[in-house]
């Protein structure tokens, strides 16, 4: 009696052991961000995905500053991931567009914009433009995007000898879609 006791145990702890096992990730949490780049409320979490790619710069004349140039954000091109690392579309522009591999696809305008660190693009929030298609992006209301890592302007000189050369730099993101509740 006793080791049929201590097996029910044995097998009940072993059970309460495994039920956090393939238990989903807790959802993204906007806390830790800037207020300017937080969905506001009435609005949760869609999908998550992560944005592994390459943004392409190109030399210009600055606006209205005769003689001076810099290095102006001509698109992305981007692999978007699940958390799991299983590709669930792609981020490309201009315009700028996230298209799920269902083939629904969203555009948007920028709300707002808020450093993340030396180096790194800025934590960005999008409203969401009407999707093209069903699937995936229809719904979707707001992207941020946020833990970005790289992605800045290239450092190579651009002046009158550099106008319209191109540089191609490498960055990573995660981007966090909403749909209104």
């Amino acid at each position: 009696m006793t080791i049929r006791i201590l097996t029910a145990l044995a097998t009940a702890a072993g059970l309460a052991a495994c039920s956090g096992m393939g238990a989903k990730p807790p959802m993204y949490s906007q806390a830790s961000l800037p207020d300017a780049v937080k969905v506001p409320a009435g609005h949760a979490v869609a999908m998550e995905t992560v944005g592994t790619g390459e943004i392409t710069y190109e030399c210009r004349a600055k606006a209205n500053m005769p003689g001076q140039h810099e290095w102006v954000f001509v698109g992305p091109d981007a692999r978007l991931t699940d958390r799991s690392g299983k590709q669930v579309g792609r981020y490309y522009g201009p315009p700028a567009t996230w298209e799920s591999m269902d083939g629904s696809k969203v555009t948007a305008t920028q709300v707002a914009v808020a450093p993340n660190g030396g180096g790194n693009i800025p934590h960005q929030l999008v409203r969401a433009n009407p999707a093209m298609g069903t699937g995936a992006m229809q719904g979707v209301s707001y992207i941020q995007r946020v833990s970005t890592q790289g992605g800045v302007a290239p450092a190579a000189a651009c002046d009158a000898s550099a106008m319209g050369r191109k540089q191609v730099v490498k960055y990573q993101a995660d981007y966090i879609f909403y749909r209104a509740i």
